[in-house]
């Protein structure tokens, strides 16, 4: 039953895109509630795939000198210099670009742990990266946005927010599934909390986009003349992100599982944990909110189209022989 909810996983998540739409058109009044509900659902979400993940090896996955050099080459210097000359094809305005660089200068926290775990990536060194990818996140953000854009104020906020991040949807999933993995004496009742945690990560990550499109449609119809524009922009990144991950696998001679960990983290960006940042800016900065979503929704294709591309073409299995 579990492999054929993974099977049909693009169709559910579809639907839940959809229904969401549907949702926030006909009633714009539960954008406030739904808001009110993408941060517990996100620390749910990555609850349930940390424990999927034996936190045992974290300390051979962070050892790892390699992958993480290479993780952190691509998505904090090359990464950042792509985004900055893809940002100088929009119009000079601070707002669009303001969005633009929020979204696509940091990684992905979330549903890149699913994604790769549903490719075939290497999940223990995807998770041993989250973490650090975080504090690096703290640190650069406010960096960056004061290099591209000279926001000093904006970098400020920026930081408070992701500060929460970490504390919210990261620390605490990881510690409760830490706990969850030493909890019981009993090797038998933990595997059957950890199987039956694993059946979640789907259907959540269903809410979740069902949450978004329903709390934010409004804002992303509002500014359709944007859309082909930003559409062109977020699918040249993420053809950018299978080329860097390509590279820098070679360069690091990684082994097939590791480089699928590169190429789901390149391609998929913050946009959850951004989202409420982008809420929380002043007035005559919504255009960034309308970036931020839609770029959630391009990424959301990407990373299906990821999930046939990266295992079977980028990153084949090589057979020994």
């Amino acid at each position: 039953m579990r492999e054929q909810i993974e099977k049909y996983q693009v169709l559910f998540y579809l639907l839940a895109l959809l229904a969401g739409l549907g949702l926030g058109l006909h009633r714009p009044d539960v954008a406030d509630v739904v808001e009110g509900l993408l941060w517990p659902l996100l620390a749910v979400l990555l609850f349930s795939t940390f424990t999927q993940v034996p936190l045992v090896r974290l300390r051979r996955a962070l050892v790892d000198s390699r992958f993480l050099t290479a993780a952190v080459l691509g998505n904090f210097v090359a990464i950042p210099l792509i985004v900055w000359l893809m940002v100088q094809w929009l119009p000079a305005d601070p707002a669009l670009r303001l969005g633009v660089l929020l979204v696509l200068l940091v990684p992905c926290t979330d549903w890149f742990l699913t994604f790769t775990h549903l490719g075939g990536g290497d999940a223990p060194r995807a998770l041993a990266f989250t973490p650090l990818s975080l504090l690096l996140q703290l640190l650069l953000l406010p960096l960056y946005l004061w290099l591209f854009l000279g926001h000093t104020a904006m970098a400020g906020l920026v930081q408070r927010e992701l500060l929460l991040a970490f504390g919210g949807l990261i620390l605490l999933p990881l510690t409760g599934a830490w706990a969850l993995e030493h909890w019981s004496a009993e090797r038998t009742a933990r595997k059957r909390w950890v199987a039956g945690l694993g059946w979640l990560p789907i259907p959540l990550l269903g809410l979740v986009l069902f949450t978004v499109a329903a709390g934010q449609v409004g804002q992303v119809t509002g500014s359709l003349a944007l859309l082909p524009r930003l559409a062109l922009l977020f699918v040249a990144f993420l053809l950018a992100a299978l080329l860097l991950a390509r590279l820098l696998a070679t360069a690091f001679r990684l082994p097939p599982a590791q480089g699928r960990v590169l190429a789901f983290s390149f391609g998929s960006r913050n946009s959850f944990v951004i989202l409420p940042l982008a809420l929380a800016l002043p007035a005559g900065f919504e255009v960034a909110v309308v970036v931020v979503v839609f770029q959630s929704l391009v990424e959301l294709f990407g990373m299906l189209a990821f999930l046939r591309l990266v295992p079977t073409h980028l990153f084949p299995t090589i057979k020994s022989t």
